[in-house]
């Protein structure tokens, strides 16, 4: 038995240290009598007499005495000392005699470092793992130093990584202490190794061989691989680095009929045969190379041709080399018959999927000429409706031009003495005028929105602006009527279109108002998430459920109890709100109770933020000033609407002079008698010619800025934006007498 002592054992046990103290005191007591006796000698008187040298000798005599004694309690002392230490030195060593004999005695290896890691002791089981370097594992060695003899003299067996990699797995494993850890040695033994902690930071671990477990584990694992591959239809077999066979499954040893001990052994050359194995070579040296490989063989039997696919799989050393590989053979007779069924299946498939094709091509193609068709169709119908919209611009232009003239005579017949009768009779001309140019505002709106020639203008604004100017525009006619009109104050902010919404609002109200013969209208609005949504009210006599739908049409006017007259309206109102909101999209909704009223509602989307609103070029405030004595020029190129615009200014008492054009204008201004306080041009005039350009140049002879007003029948935003972009006021046609009067009064004023 070999025991490694404790190198702590070197050091002065308790005993010792003891032992070393009386010592010391022994040696100071010594010196302390030497001392004393030197004194005295040398106090003695040698001249004296003999009484003082007897004195003296008594004296020293007595001081002798007494350090004997003292001298003898401390040797007595050192005596026992002496003899405790050498009772706990034998128990000592029968101790550590006991531990090493225990030690020793246990099965397992046994290992003991210090918290600095180096070896305290060992048993012979643990020199016994590493017979390599038995020699080199002193007391005082390290923890590290082993791993690296262990690994470097082979003891060990590392993965393909290396010996490095397994020594600092292992000082790692060593330093955590907290497991059980298995390793391989190179002589194919196994150990089990249980390493802990010790009080003072040390680390106690013991080595179990578990090489018998391992083997029987193996034999068992081997059994269960038996088992399970010979319940296998396939061949299983494995075949080492010579081309050797070391296992194959019962399936194999029954196609080769023999004995699977008899095949076991045996080379692949001598169980195939040279033609079979040949065939296979290519293949054994890929698998041998280190990659898996796969090919087909056919075999004829009495029962006809058979299919097999065979795999070969390499299996690698823990090095990274290639000690065999694993071969698998399965019979695919039945699937390659079923994947031919399947392919002829497939052929007739396609061509079914190619005769179908065929025939959806030639649908296809039928129907991309139907398309174009339809597209030449879409074409035609667009220009169609491109035409008609223009045709009906060009229309409503031309008849507002002859209604423009003629509301403007039937307003100078109003500012004229006239009989009852006919007053009566302008006035009724009038209302049909107005008829007229209401019906043809209508269809123009109405072409324009249908057409896409009106796009929207979205931008935020204040709801409270529109709101106040419904309240204004309509509450002298519903005071008129009889009719209670609120108009509900809003401070939200929306985003859309401001000139839609306007006319959206509009027909509500009017048409509210028209149909309303007692009781009340309310304009109101309502906060929703992200949206607000504005509602005309009224206690009107209500529609039907089932033509709620109906009154959006063109030209639909229910029957019953309506206005009559002018009032009826037109049945296009609605037909301009759908098509606004449309285009806005905006959600236009409609309540109605028979004979409690209706709802009409649009839903707006809340705005961001607060801009200033718009400010029109053109102011409609009250008159300011008389326009007795304003000298007023008027440019048109039609005779009608020279003499009318002439007539009714002249009524009002204007100084007036009337010409086609710009030439025309500059050489009738000598008769105006001055230069003139307004100019009333139209947009269009002969040869392309413009009415601001024909106003720009009276302007530049003149030298300074003249008020001017445009009219037109062109509606479009870009005749719009031209006349305020060059400063000048804005009307459309036909032209209303109290608005246009109005405006030249503010003008002139």
């Amino acid at each position: 038995m070999t025991a490694l002592l404790d190198p702590a054992n070197d050091l002065p046990s308790p005993e010792q240290e003891r032992i070393a103290i009386l010592e010391r005191e022994n040696w100071k007591l010594r010196r302390i009598n030497k001392a004393l006796m030197d004194r005295v000698e040398r106090s003695m008187d040698y001249h004296g007499n003999a009484f003082s040298l007897f004195q003296t000798a008594i004296v020293l005599e007595s001081r002798v005495r007494e350090r004997t004694q003292q001298l003898e309690e401390t040797l007595r002392k050192l005596e026992a000392s002496n003899s405790e230490l050498a009772t706990a030195k034998e128990l000592a060593e029968t101790a550590q005699t006991r531990l090493a004999e225990a030690i020793e005695s246990v099965n397992e290896g046994f290992a003991l470092f210090d918290d600095d890691d180096r070896l305290v002791m060992c048993n012979r089981t643990y020199l016994s793992l590493w017979p390599a370097i038995a020699e080199m594992i002193r007391p005082g060695i390290s923890f590290g130093e082993i791993a690296r003899l262990a690994a470097a003299r082979g003891s060990v067996l590392s993965d393909s990584s290396g010996p490095d990699r397994w020594v600092r797995d292992r000082v790692a494993q060593h330093a955590g202490a907290d497991g059980t850890h298995v390793h391989a040695l190179a002589d194919g033994r196994w150990i089990q190794i249980n390493e802990r902690r010790t009080r003072d930071g040390g680390i106690v671990g013991i080595y179990t061989d578990i090489t018998d477990v391992k083997e029987r584990d193996a034999r068992d694992g081997q059994e269960r691989i038996r088992l399970i591959t010979d319940a296998m239809p396939a061949l299983i077999a494995y075949v080492d680095a010579d081309e050797t066979y070391r296992f194959v499954n019962r399936r194999y040893g029954e196609i080769f009929r023999r004995p699977r001990h008899e095949i076991v052994g045996s080379t692949m050359r001598e169980l195939l045969g040279e033609p079979a194995y040949l065939l296979r070579r290519p293949h054994i040296a890929t698998v041998m190379a280190g990659f898996e490989t796969q090919f087909d063989l056919e075999f004829d039997t009495r029962s006809g041709k058979r299919y097999s696919q065979a795999t070969y799989v390499p299996h690698f050393a823990p090095d990274g080399g290639v000690l065999g590989f694993f071969s698998l053979i399965q019979d695919v007779t039945e699937r390659r018959s079923v994947a031919e069924a399947l392919r002829e299946a497939n052929e007739g498939l396609e061509r079914r999927v190619a005769e179908r094709t065929a025939a959806l091509q030639q649908e296809i193609a039928e129907r991309q000429q139907i398309e174009a068709k339809l597209r030449e169709a879409k074409t035609a119908a667009e220009q169609a409706n491109l035409s008609k919209t223009k045709f009906l611009a060009a229309a409503s232009h031309d008849l507002l031009q002859p209604l423009n003239a003629a509301r403007l005579f039937v307003s100078a017949l109003t500012e004229t003495e006239q009989e009852a009768g006919a007053r009566v009779l302008v006035e009724k001309t009038d209302a049909a005028l107005l008829s007229v140019e209401d019906l043809l505002e209508a269809l123009l709106d109405i072409s324009k929105l249908d057409a896409g020639v009106v796009q929207p203008q979205l931008d935020d604004f204040p709801l409270a602006m529109l709101l106040s100017s419904m309240q204004a525009e309509y509450a002298p006619v519903a005071k008129e009527r009889g009719l209670d009109l609120r108009v509900l104050p809003s401070r939200a902010i929306v985003h859309t279109d401001m000139r839609l919404l306007r006319r959206i609002l509009q027909n509500f109200v009017s048409n509210a108002l028209r149909y309303t013969r007692t009781g009340r209208v309310l304009v109101g609005c309502r906060r929703l998430t992200d949206a607000v949504r504005i509602e005309v009210l009224d206690t009107g006599p209500g529609i039907p459920p089932d033509k709620l739908e109906a009154v959006f049409e063109e030209f639909r006017r229910l029957e019953g109890d309506r206005p009559a007259g002018r009032d009826r309206g037109m049945g296009l109102g609605l037909a301009i709100v759908q098509r606004a909101g449309r285009m806005l999209d905006t959600p236009i909704g409609l309540r109605s109770h028979l004979g409690r009223g209706s709802a009409f509602t649009v839903t707006v989307p809340l705005g961001s933020k607060q801009r200033p609103p718009q400010i029109s070029s053109v102011r409609m405030s009250p008159p300011a000033s008389p326009l007795t004595g304003a000298r007023i020029l008027v440019i048109d190129n039609e005779q009608a609407i020279l003499d009318g615009m002439g007539a009714l200014l002249r009524g009002w008492g204007c100084q007036v002079q009337v010409a086609p054009s710009a030439p025309a204008a500059m050489g009738v201004l000598p008769a105006l008698g001055g230069w003139p306080d307004v100019i009333i041009a139209d947009y269009h005039l002969e040869d392309g010619e413009l009415g601001v350009d024909a106003i720009a140049q009276v302007i530049q002879a003149r030298g300074r800025d003249i008020p001017a007003i445009v009219i037109t029948a062109n509606r479009t935003t870009s005749v719009h934006e031209r006349v305020q972009n060059d400063g000048y006021a804005l009307l459309t046609k036909p032209v209303k007498p109290a608005q246009l009067r109005a405006l030249v009064t503010q003008l002139i004023g």
